[in-house]
């Protein structure tokens, strides 16, 4: 018809990984104008598994949640308040703690990792994540600006090809992905594993093992609580719907790991030996609570040094993907909520047709900071676990000055209130600091 407009279809992609990572950059993709698929290899969604355990979010990450919400609220209903950063020493021998950094302003919020998941992709369009999506490979033609990705399906065994404008890895620490890029990559092993578990005591509030944590941690509901050991340290904080979650950090050898996970398969006589040395190492209240957790867990702790590039033609990692990380900064998640936030501003600032562009703003806005938070939360780790530092002795809580007590916060990390740029137009929290690149 004469004088009509050829209307474009919007450009593709395909997000690798179904974790936090991957919904969050479908979330940011779609609100640039793209067209996504997200494949993960699960077969369904996450029912109530403690593999994810808890998690923090900072001001910012809750910003650009809120923001892919259809009622920004269903955040604050879904999260409860972190306003205090407490460390703590623990003596384990005279069963006692004293405070050594309190930070009360600290303003994250708290979140099961499968009530976030939940919220993130409730929130997306039908059929954005197909489920039981193996990742197989993927083609690039010199000719065509595209990728083409061989997917199994894992009910079926069909083999599916697709063709995509842009492919997202966010497929995690061991991304299969960065692997046919960086073949040689290789993590490093932090020095010691976690233990973690989420006590469940609705119906149960006015038991024992709560009254008395409840005492020993009365912060309880809005605190993150480190407690430091002899060369260990336990972190607690309490989840919505009456949930306790803790962490600890035992120093040992590299575990050898089966399979494509850093959780490890525990026996009840591994179990059982965990409670024993909680006993001797931490307050009554809290070695009770970890023997009252069903079905604790343990995660093998790796990040990597910072990669030199994290996008390759139409390749672009996020999440842990693109930079493992060790826990202690609270920084995985609310990286990945980052990276998928810049990616999609960089897409839509850049357009589909200069995607290259695009991409390259991407990779210089975030490299630079993740590169010295993920060196950061290795540092803090080796502190808190008592490991040799390049710098000074190892750190003993009992010892320490109150100079190294303020290293403990969480407030010090680098970028730690800091906004993008290219996010200015995100929701800012008061009080944050001065937008960076």
């Amino acid at each position: 018809m004469v004088g009509s407009v050829r209307q474009q279809s919007p450009p593709k992609a395909v997000v690798v990984g179904g974790s936090i990572a991957g919904v969050c950059s479908a979330h940011a993709l779609i609100s640039a104008g793209w067209e996504v698929v997200v494949l993960e290899k699960s077969l369904a969604p996450p029912t109530g598994s403690p593999s994810g355990a808890g998690l923090g979010l900072d001001p910012l990450s809750c910003s650009i949640i809120r923001s892919w919400l259809p009622q920004s609220e269903l955040l604050h209903s879904a999260t409860v308040p972190l306003t205090i950063d407490q460390n703590q020493a623990t003596d384990g021998e005279k069963k006692i703690s004293w405070t050594l950094a309190r930070d009360e302003n600290f303003n994250f919020r708290a979140a099961h990792w499968a009530d976030l998941h939940a919220l993130l992709h409730a929130a997306l369009p039908p059929h954005v994540l197909l489920w039981g999506h193996l990742f197989l490979s993927s083609q690039f033609a010199d000719d065509q600006p595209s990728v083409t990705l061989k997917t199994k399906v894992l009910q079926t065994g069909e083999i599916i090809e697709s063709v995509a404008d842009l492919l997202v890895a966010a497929d995690g620490c061991l991304s299969s992905v960065r692997q046919c890029f960086l073949p040689d990559f290789k993590l490093r092993y932090a020095g010691y594993c976690a233990w973690r578990g989420v006590l469940d005591f609705s119906g149960n509030e006015n038991s024992d093992t709560i009254t008395s944590i409840r005492k020993a941690y009365p912060d309880l509901g809005k605190c993150l609580y480190f407690d430091l050991g002899s060369k260990t340290h336990a972190v607690l904080y309490e989840l919505l719907n009456k949930r306790l979650n803790w962490l600890w950090y035992i120093n040992q050898p590299e575990p050898l790991l089966k399979g494509s996970s850093v959780t490890m398969k525990v026996s009840e006589e591994m179990i059982k030996e965990m409670h024993k040395e909680a006993e001797k190492l931490w307050l009554p209240e809290l070695s009770r609570l970890m023997k009252q957790t069903k079905e604790p867990f343990l995660n093998v702790i790796y990040d990597s040094d910072p990669l030199e590039q994290i996008f390759w033609g139409n390749v672009v990692l996020v999440g842990d993907a693109a930079h493992p990380t060790t826990p202690h900064c609270l920084r995985s998640t609310n990286m990945s909520v980052l990276d998928a936030a810049v990616l999609g501003k960089c897409l839509e600032k850049w357009g589909a047709e200069n995607l290259c562009s695009a991409l390259g703003e991407y990779q210089s806005a975030r490299l630079p900071v993740v590169s010295v938070q993920v060196r950061h939360a290795r540092r803090l780790g080796q502190i808190k676990q008592g490991l040799a530092l390049h710098d000074h002795p190892p750190f003993d809580p009992q010892e320490a000055s109150p100079e190294e007590y303020r290293e403990l916060q969480q407030r010090y990390i680098p970028f730690f209130a800091a906004v993008p740029q290219i996010l200015q137009t995100v929701g800012r929290e008061p009080n944050e600091e001065t937008v960076y690149m």
